[in-house]
């Protein structure tokens, strides 16, 4: 296990190199800078003079590659630079709006789990035992709840996160007057709606994969064989279909966490959440190139971690991938 996880670790490294070069190359590809940025909204002409040693200042006068390398031994020593736009410390700006977005993450995850879990069981059972009346000639062989989840889950996979967020706003908050329009910092009132946006559309793909997850088991022969010898239904399904199935849903909740934190930047503009993913969007349209360059990294980091305690998860709940491995995981 040691060996394994130190050969992954290993392995991410140039990964995270590759992420920060690309990411530093593209935001200077843009054709903009900070200093274009700062001085375009000043109402008056500003000399070339000016900006030429504004942007001696800041070091963005030197070669890209010297200005990348530089960057890099500091990010290794700690140092990950100070803004251009405020002037504070990036270490210190990103960590103080991290905890909003780990908390909206968080909840995000838990309802996510808590709708699309259940859900997604029921789903599949409710499919399966139509099936059953189909193969035994009943009329009546299709079921209402998989074709009440199933149509739920279209609808909220179709439907993009910005539009959910403007249905919410309307009905909770303008209409019902239930919630804040927006958040007026990291509280729980503030969070239901941002919450409630990102697992909507986390729910419905979730959803449909633990239901083909489920219904894959189902068919399988080992629960015909259970049921043969007198097996309950629910004893097959909590002991053995779900204990095999965690696998997928491991699986999936990592992928989740990973598109999560991608998709919460929109959404903690639109509610102006105080967190890394609105800090990020207003560094972009600044041309804020460290607090880019660290929100990019530690997003990384983050998802890179998530995907790595995945794959321990599969150690523990699955020999077979330890056999699979010659046994290499000690």
């Amino acid at each position: 296990m040691k060996r394994y996880v130190l050969r992954r670790l290993l392995a991410l490294i140039p990964v995270l190199l590759g992420i920060t070069f690309l990411s530093f190359a593209l935001m200077r590809l843009a054709g903009s800078d900070a200093i274009t940025e700062m001085y375009s909204g000043v109402g008056a002409a500003v000399s070339q003079e000016t900006l030429d040693a504004a942007r001696a200042k800041l070091g963005l006068d030197r070669p890209f590659l010297v200005q990348y390398l530089s960057w890099l031994g500091g990010m290794m020593t700690g140092d990950m630079g100070v803004s251009f736009v405020s002037g504070r410390d990036v270490s210190d700006t990103f960590l103080s709006k991290l905890s909003a977005t780990l908390l909206l993450a968080a909840l995000s995850v838990l309802l996510t789990v808590a709708v699309s879990l259940p859900l997604g069981v029921l789903s599949a059972v409710a499919n399966q035992k139509a099936r059953t009346a189909r193969d035994a000639g009943l009329r009546f062989g299709c079921s209402l709840l998989d074709f009440v989840v199933r149509l739920g889950s279209f609808i909220g996979n179709s439907t993009p996160n910005f539009f959910v967020a403007l249905l919410l706003m309307h009905f909770l908050a303008i209409r019902l007057g239930w919630l804040p329009v927006i958040s007026s910092g990291v509280t729980l009132a503030g969070a239901v709606m941002p919450t409630l946006t990102l697992a909507i559309a986390m729910s419905a793909k979730y959803l449909r994969q633990v239901r083909a997850a489920v219904l894959d088991e189902l068919s399988k022969d080992y629960v015909t064989g259970a049921k043969a010898r007198g097996v309950a239904d629910g004893v097959i399904l909590t002991k053995s279909v779900l204990r095999s199935s965690l696998m997928t849903i491991v699986t999936l909740l990592a992928l989740s966490v990973g598109s999560l934190l991608g998709g919460t930047a929109i959404v903690e503009t639109i509610f102006m959440w105080d967190g890394v993913g609105k800090l990020a969007v207003d560094a972009i349209m600044m041309r804020d190139y460290p607090l880019i360059q660290a929100y990019v990294v530690w997003m990384a980091i983050i998802y890179v971690s998530v995907n790595l305690v995945a794959d321990i998860l599969y150690l523990v709940l699955d020999p077979r991938v330890k056999l699979g491995m010659g046994g290499e995981t000690k």
